[in-house]
């Protein structure tokens, strides 16, 4: 994986080339080349696809919903315990 500062220096090197060739490219050559050179730089960098983020997100959702249900339980039963073992006062 490149850093980010080499990766936005070899992006821009290439995307001047692309700019300021000695012919200028047709709108359709240009825009292949610019996507290529786009998705060379991003195979470059550590991503995942959409669809593994949002798999992740929802992963994470049930996660914290179980979470925050475990957690409402701990806390009754901690109320529970303190008023069995407190001794009432008189």
């Amino acid at each position: 994986m490149l850093p980010p500062k080499a990766l936005l220096d070899a992006l821009g090197t290439h995307a001047s080339r692309l700019f300021n060739g000695d012919a200028p490219l047709p709108r359709q050559e240009f825009e292949t080349q610019f996507k290529a050179l786009l998705q060379s730089a991003f195979s470059k960098l550590d991503l995942v696809s959409r669809e593994e983020f949002d798999s992740q997100m929802a992963v994470l959702a049930r996660t914290r919903s179980r979470l925050e249900t475990l957690e409402a339980k701990v806390a009754e039963l901690e109320v529970r315990l303190t008023q069995e073992t407190t001794p009432p006062t008189e």
